[in-house]
């Protein structure tokens, strides 16, 4: 055995997470075979899966949002089912609709699309903030409630939204309730020129999606969502996460902080990532990695901020650089720029 975090893993813990992370590998390289040049927005992904979240890829039209999110649906051999979200939506295109059977003279629940592992919502901003609150229900609770009855989702259950920038036309921006059910959000951006050339290559001719084969089962997901949550999370660390969040509470250019939910959020997600480089603890560095895109969707500037181009991406690395880091030898550790 070994210490570390001042947890005991055993010769069996650590067999088993070192089989999970390589069952998680095993993914990540089957969606970078078709996503290329984006190893960090994979892992991310990965990361928000293993975490029991759900994820936002914002970014313009045509970088790949909606194939990176079939990719990872199709290489976990689960059910996929995809929304393309549009003005005229009804809630009930999502959640379902009970329908008169006139045989049994009976009404029948015809689920809708959210009652599949992965739900692909496309474009989410472009249907009205009517049709996007259908979701809140399923992504918080994990259930649809329909005339009086609660319907619960398969497990693992995941929503992969993608999103275009609010200032282009035809856009609704999500209110705040709708964006703080998303674990991380996360911009896939332009690729690098290399990468541009070996998309050219590889999908000049066909789309590597066809190709891409299944490397993990649903069975296999939910074994690595339970090992997540055996990860260790010192009180060091918990803290350190809470004075994270604290802090954008209080910022001089923020007029909405992060919520409780986005604490929890996050050392989540820190736990996922901890399991991916096979460890069964979670360190500073796994919540400084996640707090940009675990946050930084959930805070809302103040106007002057605005007028001096300050994103809540650049306040979150802000905050990451002065908060005191807890130190393995019990002291904190100042940060400077």
């Amino acid at each position: 055995m070994r210490a570390e975090e001042g947890r005991l893993t055993t010769y069996e813990e650590q067999t088993k997470l070192t089989d999970l992370s390589a069952t998680a590998e095993q993914v990540r390289r089957a969606v970078e075979r078709v996503i290329e040049g984006k190893p960090e927005v994979v892992r991310i992904s990965l990361t928000v899966l293993l975490a029991e979240g759900h994820l936002l890829l914002e970014d313009v039209p045509g970088v790949g949002k909606t194939m990176l999110a079939k990719s990872l649906a199709r290489a976990i051999d689960c059910t996929v089912r995809r929304v393309q979200f549009t003005p005229d939506l009804l809630p009930s295109d999502i959640t379902g609709i009970s329908v008169y059977d006139q045989q049994t003279r009976e009404f029948e629940f015809k689920p809708g699309a959210v009652f599949a592992q992965i739900m692909i919502g496309d474009e989410i901003n472009r249907a009205s903030p009517k049709t996007q609150s259908a979701l809140l229900e399923a992504m918080e609770e994990r259930q649809v409630t329909a005339d009086g009855r609660t319907y619960p989702l398969p497990d693992p259950f995941m929503v992969i939204a993608t999103q275009n920038p609010v200032e282009m036309e035809g856009t609704y921006p999500l209110p705040e309730a709708q964006r703080d059910r998303f674990m991380a959000r996360v911009s896939v951006g332009y690729p690098d020129p290399e990468a541009e050339l070996r998309m050219l290559q590889s999908h000049g001719g066909y789309s590597p999606l066809d190709a891409l084969q299944p490397v993990a089962s649903a069975q296999d997901v939910v074994k690595l969502i339970e090992a997540v949550r055996e990860i260790h999370v010192s009180d060091a660390v918990r803290r350190y996460a809470v004075d994270l969040v604290i802090a954008t509470r209080t910022h001089a250019e923020l007029r909405l902080g992060a919520s409780p939910r986005a604490t929890l959020q996050l050392l989540r997600a820190a736990k996922a990532s901890a399991a991916l480089c096979g460890r069964g603890y979670v360190l500073p560095d796994d919540v400084q990695a996640l707090a940009v895109p675990v946050l930084a969707h959930r805070l809302l500037p103040t106007a002057q901020a605005q007028l001096n181009r300050r994103t809540s991406e650049h306040i979150v690395t802000e905050i990451v650089h002065r908060t005191a880091v807890p130190s393995p030898y019990g002291a904190p550790q100042h940060r400077g720029y």
